[in-house]
């Protein structure tokens, strides 16, 4: 062996002319076995990607663009628990706060425990969509979201995230809602929308086929949606199903030609662990983001359900609107994401 060429030499070792001549001038064969190389690398590369998406529980395995979660409504041990539960005040009894009606829904539901594991990062998905207090009733309650991020820390997550894309200026709608505040103060960590935080995404949907998603929104163990309740002057209504709009980027508004459809495909893709749905004050008419307070109206209502559809259609009856009216809960019907005819479930009220 040449000095230069020894083990532990100072003096780089530089190819020869013929291997120059080679890596310079290849001949075809050296060609197509470089272009095969380069195809199993980048195969390859490919294949890590797509398992680094997935750990957030898409199916990599099936190729399934929708969101991978356990059914619960065929565990075993479903029948001894509501499909929906309703919680409201009492004839009698004192007013309950946020708090309460949050955790008698949950625990009529099976517990958190029933859906979150110990060491799960939980997302729970608000609707942080606009620059309004909570006297407006255009975001979710701060202290429905609270008792959601208490419960999930109660039942083992090792991190719970409170994430949303905003319509308005991401920073004022987390401080005037008074989400940032709350979350933060229960050890929660909040996540605004950031561009490196969205990545392009097949969707699959007959609207929705490739989109910016707000991956904080999937990358987790477990999705909780904890929508508001509310009119919204194109789709009617809007609470759980709608409310993953804040996991699309890019120019949302150009959905709104056909947003029954958007709506549909994005309850398609994002399949929630439970659903918890803000009913404290509803705003009744202009939404989605209103900004009067005499169109809201307060009804100390928290209810819960695993079936998104039934959680939109039982929510439509608070603002005078009937299911038939509202066309994206047809849709989510006949796709099988669950029933519009919520009264065929195990509803209680506790």
């Amino acid at each position: 062996m040449d000095a230069e060429n020894r083990p532990g030499s100072e003096t780089p070792c530089v190819p020869s002319e013929s291997l120059s001549q080679k890596l310079t001038n290849p001949s075809r064969r050296e060609l197509i076995k470089r272009v095969g190389l380069s195809a199993s690398v980048l195969a390859a590369s490919a294949l890590v990607g797509r398992a680094v998406w997935d750990q957030g529980g898409f199916g990599a395995a099936t190729s399934s663009a929708a969101r991978q979660v356990r059914d619960y409504r065929l565990a075993s041990s479903a029948a001894d628990f509501a499909e929906l539960a309703i919680a409201k005040p009492k004839p009698g009894d004192p007013e309950p706060t946020a708090e309460q009606l949050v955790r008698r829904v949950v625990e009529a539901m099976g517990g958190m425990k029933r859906f979150i594991s110990r060491g799960d990062v939980v997302v729970v998905k608000p609707n942080i969509g606009w620059d309004r207090m909570p006297i407006h009733a255009a975001n979710t309650n701060p202290d429905v979201v609270g008792a959601v991020i208490q419960l999930a820390f109660e039942a083992g997550a090792k991190k719970v995230v409170v994430a949303d894309g905003s319509c308005n200026d991401p920073n004022r709608c987390f401080q005037r809602s008074g989400i940032w505040r709350k979350a933060y103060s229960l050890g929660a960590e909040v996540v605004l929308p950031a561009e490196h935080r969205f990545r392009t995404t097949r969707m699959k949907g007959e609207i929705l086929d490739e989109w910016p998603i707000f991956t904080t929104l999937v990358d987790a163990d477990k999705v909780i949606n904890v929508p508001v309740a509310k009119h919204h002057n194109l789709a009617k209504y809007t609470a759980a199903m709608k409310n993953w709009y804040g996991v699309l980027g890019g120019r949302r508004n150009r959905l709104h030609q056909n947003i029954d459809v958007s709506i549909a495909d994005l309850a398609t893709f994002m399949r929630p662990t439970l659903v918890v749905v803000d009913a404290i004050r509803v705003l009744m008419r202009n939404g989605p983001q209103g900004g009067n307070i005499d169109d809201t109206k307060v009804l100390n209502t928290v209810f819960a359900t695993v079936d998104q559809v039934a959680a939109d259609a039982f929510g439509a009856t608070l603002i005078g609107q009937h299911r038939d009216n509202v066309p994206y809960l047809k849709m989510g019907h006949e796709r099988g994401l669950g029933t519009m005819y919520w009264e065929t479930l195990r509803v209680k009220d506790v």
